[in-house]
């Protein structure tokens, strides 16, 4: 038991390093977002749509927007509008997610990679819901933060885009997105 308690607690120490991973987005106070923050955004936006989508595991969708950017612990965030090499981007967001997994007990290292994978492939309902939930909370914040003079609103007119073709309600929801974006383009 004391070993599972120090693995608990170390990876928490661990984990808590997202609060100071920095986003490009801003919240609605001027303040750059951190990881952990969008992270419980979109673990909130996920609670109040899981009642749409009763046939989801809801305990394993909550869990993988909890882990879903678990990768950026030590490289931190690669905005996507830098168009990063993606292979390279995935390639250390692995090693960082076995890193800090391997924190914890083996059975629990197993489970949470194997569903931090499941998110990346994106091929399970939980994973694609959660994708598009991820891209749309990030359009959200675009939308409500207050961004630099410079920022560029028209980049959310794609973001994500495909991800939204699953339902009626996730395209409502890209639909209202982007009506809230054209109102930010001059």
């Amino acid at each position: 038991m004391k070993e599972t308690t120090e693995a608990y607690l170390a990876f928490m120490k661990e984990t808590e390093l997202l609060k100071s991973v920095l986003r490009t987005a801003w919240t609605s106070s001027g303040e750059q977002e951190s990881t952990a923050e969008h992270t419980w955004h979109l673990a909130l936006f996920a609670g109040i749509m899981l009642e749409h989508y009763p046939e989801l595991d809801a305990g394993k969708t909550l869990l993988m927007c909890l882990i879903h950017d678990i990768g950026e612990l030590y490289d931190g965030d690669i905005s996507a509008a830098l168009l990063p090499d993606s292979s390279q981007k995935y390639q250390g967001e692995y090693r960082a997610a076995e890193q800090v997994f391997s924190l914890l007990p083996d059975r629990q290292k197993k489970y949470f990679m194997d569903l931090w994978q499941e998110y990346e492939d994106g091929r399970t309902p939980e994973s694609r819901l959660v994708k598009a939930l991820d891209k749309a909370e990030t359009i959200i914040q675009h939308n409500i933060g207050k961004n630099p003079p410079d920022f560029d609103y028209a980049f959310n007119l794609q973001y994500g885009k495909p991800y939204f073709t699953e339902d009626a309600l996730l395209e409502e929801i890209r639909s209202a997105l982007d009506e809230e974006t054209r109102r930010h383009i001059p």
